[in-house]
């Protein structure tokens, strides 16, 4: 079985591709440099009140830069979709296309129904009205479709993440097995590392970590810094002087090194990760009490029911995270004794819940002074006097008033608050702090790529380019947000 190249049949496009790339950056640094430069061609004002298309040598290099962009992604769509239809024979991306066949199909459907009911779904159809919104959207799905099928359904994988195969001890990208079994993948794509474990096999795992972990923590850690939050903002006094002085308490530690020193085995092996975890936790069920009981006071028939099945669901979910069989047992030791087993719907290896907890715990006082400075802003508009002279009660207010006119600076804090959380996993991983050392995380693998990176670069580039681009979406989604929340 031959070395696979990394376009293989489709090196033809490579050329296209690299001039693409090339006169796309000189139109770029071109359109700079116009810029800079006194505007000469005034632009015209349509009867309608729009504005005219810019003409001149700076509306040229902008419909340039439209056109060699668009040029750009088809052809890039070209090299997904024939390598999802050809296989290996397009080389090491066609070999990837096609094992990402599950994330393309989800994207396409998850694009195809946004956009036919965009005008039905608020803030976030407003977000395809958007270019760069789209992209990183488009980005983000990506990586959370990968983390789905690849991390929990095992579809996308080639290998075992944590099995080594002789002989494959860093080899480069598109390296074939010596003597496969039938039905083993022929090739890692991504070559392998220095314990030679499948690096494209622990890219894909390693998705499924992030996903786990970032986007989950930051709800956790919205969901108290909300309820903490808006009663501060709103009622002010002394319980705003309290926990804003415990907000401040925490926040004038620096951040990372509080964040390493919660997930430190000297910390572990006390037992506050576990504590905390018990605390910080039953935040949701009182977020989502309060929510649905000032929704619905005036409705206790209905109010009641709705009550028991969403608490009870969210408490069984509780339990299960805190009881002695659960994953929040780090030590082996009986945190919560007297639990039943039964109660236990899922198991979190440990090292996960301390990283989970700590990030709950860094990033909840910024939300609180977020949203204690929001409720400070919206409890003085004129809609809130309405409410309050209609009776209504002050949990409703907040909920139902105030946060719901505060959620464009909140959706787009959450997006860059994530990617701020994807980072620091990275860096802990780096570290070998949280999770297990054999870990596929994308910061466990740099670290353990970085040995040899200037020999055998590749085990390291790839998931850093992972994270890279996981966190550019990210900061694109935000600012795609940001100029939409600002037009609503």
């Amino acid at each position: 079985m031959e070395q696979l190249t990394w376009t293989g049949s489709l090196a033809g496009l490579n050329i296209i591709f690299l001039g693409l790339c090339v006169m796309l950056a000189l139109a770029v640094a071109a359109q700079i440099v116009v810029s800079f430069l006194p505007a000469i061609d005034a632009q015209e004002i349509n009867p309608d009140g729009t504005v005219a298309r810019r003409g001149g040598l700076a509306g040229g290099l902008n419909r340039a830069v439209i056109l060699l962009f668009a040029l750009l992604v088809l052809v890039l769509l070209i090299y997904i979709i024939a390598g999802a239809f050809m296989g290996p024979q397009a080389g090491i991306f066609g070999g990837m296309s096609q094992q990402m066949l599950p994330v393309w199909i989800a994207l396409i459907l998850t694009f195809a129904v946004s956009i036919h009911f965009k005008r039905r779904l608020g803030l976030y159809g407003k977000l395809f009205d958007s270019t760069v919104g789209m992209i990183g959207f488009a980005i983000v799905m990506f990586w959370v479709f990968t983390g789905i099928f690849g991390g929990l359904f095992d579809l996308l994988v080639t290998h075992d993440s944590l099995s080594q195969t002789s002989g494959m001890k860093n080899k480069l990208p598109g390296t074939p097995l010596r003597s496969p079994d039938d039905g083993e993948y022929p090739w890692f794509l991504l070559g392998g590392d220095n314990l030679a474990r499948d690096v494209f096999s622990r890219l894909i795992k390693g998705s499924w970590v992030v996903v786990q972990i970032a986007p989950l923590a930051t709800l956790f850690a919205f969901m108290v810094g909300i309820t903490l939050g808006l009663p501060a903002g709103y009622y002010g006094g002394r319980l705003d002087t309290i926990l804003s002085f415990l907000a401040n308490l925490i926040l004038a530690f620096p951040v990372i090194l509080l964040f390493y020193l919660l997930v430190t085995p000297e910390i572990v092996l006390t037992g506050i990760p576990n504590y905390m975890a018990v605390f910080l936790f039953i935040f949701p069920l009182i977020f989502l009490a309060v929510l649905l009981n000032s929704r619905y006071y005036t409705q206790p028939s209905f109010r009641t029911p709705l009550l028991i099945v969403v608490l009870g669901i969210v408490g069984w979910l509780y339990l299960s995270l805190v009881s002695t069989d659960g994953a929040i047992v780090a030590t082996g030791t009986y945190r919560i004794p007297g639990l039943p087993s039964m109660i236990d719907l899922f198991d979190i290896d440990a090292g996960v819940l301390v990283v989970f907890v700590s990030v709950v715990f860094v990033n909840s006082p910024t939300v609180f002074r977020i949203v204690r400075g929001l409720a400070l802003d919206i409890k003085t508009r004129d809609y809130v006097a309405a409410a309050q002279t209609r009776g209504e009660g002050p949990w409703y207010i907040m909920l139902w008033e105030i946060l719901p006119n505060a959620r464009g600076p909140l959706i787009v804090d959450f997006c860059l608050r994530i990617g701020y959380t994807t980072i620091l996993l990275g860096t802990l991983g780096f570290f070998g702090l949280g999770l297990e050392s054999e870990s596929p995380d994308w910061g466990s693998t740099i670290n353990a790529g970085r040995r040899l990176l200037s020999l055998y670069p590749h085990a390291a580039i790839a998931p850093a380019l992972a994270l890279l681009s996981l966190v550019l979406g990210l900061n694109l989604l935000a600012d795609g947000l940001r100029e939409e929340s600002l037009r609503d």
